[in-house]
This record gives structure tokens, sequence and C-alpha cells, in this order.
């Protein structure tokens, strides 16, 4: 199994215990930790160890992280650089894009944040992605949102093209080149819910169309909207709309006769 060096530059060495603590309980053998309590120590250290992985605070005394940033990105564009910070303020946020970092995490970050970033990581080291792609330099805002509306337009044509086929978040995560975690977070972000959810909601809305149509059968909008078992069909249309397919089909029927 492959070892990586990260770098946890924290001026708190409580802060630094913690972080550490969550990477070992996480990532047991995985990563070997080195320390840093400032931005300079912390480019001496990335220079002496060559780390993989930075984990960088951004107040810090001396030079702040984003700044230490800035020097480990002139020396590596392949290190991967994370934030945790306890301040979501722009000009950090957008400092973070102009260094390319991976993340930018907000203390308290729970383990499945951290977590989530570090599998990326690994992902990026690992070769699936050689070089972490240049971005313009755009203002955070038109930057960090128009790439998660590339992203999501991307998902929504795929879901679009594919709904009727079995789809598993797995399998479609690989399909994106993410790891099933990360792909779970970017998606969250770009819908604000899950993709289970979002799938399911999509089949339904698909399903209500075509019972508009009195020449399909339910057994065959089902099928039609990538459900092969008509009972299991039945049980997520009523828990989605509070009626079986039936009763709606015969609310559709009532509607056409009324008209």
């Amino acid at each position: 199994m492959k070892m990586y060096r990260i770098l946890i530059a924290d001026d708190e060495p409580i802060e630094r215990m913690v972080i550490s603590k969550k990477i070992n309980n996480v990532f047991p053998g995985q990563f070997e930790i080195f320390q840093a309590e400032n931005g300079r120590e912390a480019v001496s250290v990335y220079e002496e160890k060559r780390c993989d992985i930075a984990l960088l605070d951004i107040e810090m005394p001396g030079i702040n992280g984003i700044e230490a940033a800035e020097q480990i990105r002139e020396k590596n564009n392949r290190c991967c650089i994370v934030f945790i910070t306890a301040f979501d303020e722009f000009l950090y946020a957008k400092g973070a894009i102009r260094v390319k970092a991976l993340d930018y995490l907000l203390k308290p970050c729970n383990d499945e944040e951290l977590a989530n970033a570090l599998y990326e990581a690994v992902r990026i080291l690992d070769g699936e992605q050689k070089v972490i792609p240049e971005e313009p330099e755009h203002s955070y805002n038109d930057n960090a949102n128009g790439k998660l509306v590339l992203i999501a337009d991307e998902i929504k044509k795929y879901i679009e093209k594919h709904y009727k086929e079995e789809l598993g978040i797995q399998d479609v995560a690989e399909l994106f080149n993410y790891s099933e975690a990360y792909f779970c977070k970017i998606f969250r972000q770009c819908f604000d819910k899950s993709f289970t959810t979002y799938l399911m909601e999509y089949r339904i809305n698909k399903a209500k169309e075509l019972m508009m149509d009195l020449r399909y059968n339910i057994k065959d909008i089902g099928t039609e909207v990538g459900y092969r078992d008509s009972n299991y069909f039945s049980k997520i249309f009523k828990k989605a709309e509070g009626m079986t397919p039936t009763e709606f089909r015969q609310r559709v029927l009532a509607q056409k006769i009324n008209q």
C-alpha cells in the first residue's frame, strides 16, 4: 500500500493534534504526517519532506496559509492543497482558487468533510488527474459557481440520456472520474439533494408525463422509466406522490372526462 506524505500547518497545537487523529482514524497507516506551526515553517517542512498533500490553516503568524500555498505551488503543481480555516471570507476563498486549492473547509470540519477531501487528493495523486488544471482568475463567485454550473449541466445531461438504465452511484461517479465520496459531495453542492433522490424524482416526473398518455399501461410505464419491478415502482411512486400509479391514472382520467 502506497504511503502519502501529508503536511498539517496550524498555529494551534490542539488543532494539529485533532486533525492528525482524524486522519489516522480514517486512513490508518496510509499517511506519514508532518506538522508546522506557521506559514514559513510549513514551506520549509514541505520542501524538506516533499509532501504530497498540504492541509493549511489560513490565519498563521509570519506568512499566512495563502502565502505559504503560493510558495508551495511555485515549487510543485501537483501538491494537493486543502485549506482548513475558521474564516469564511471572500478574499480567502478567492486566494484559495488562485492557488488552485483542492478544497476549502471551515472549522470545525467533521470527519466526513476531511475524508472526502483526502479521498479526492489520493485519486489525483494516483494519476487519474496528472496535474491540477489551470483555472482563469475571475472572481470567487464567478469561478466557483461557474464551475458547479458546468458540472451540474453535464450530470443532468447524462441522467436525461440514461435514466431508463440501471444507474448506480458508484458507476456514475467513475464515469465522471470522481471517487464515490467526492461525487456525492459535488452532487449535493450542485442540486442540494442526493443522487438517489434526484434520480427518483426525475423518473417519477417522467412516469407522470407518460400516464397522461392512456396508450401506456402502468407496468410498461414503470419499465420505461427504469423500474423493472412493477411492485417496487408502485411503492416508490406512492412514497413520492402520496398515491399509487393506478390512483394517479384514475385522477388523470377523471380530469380528461371533466374537460
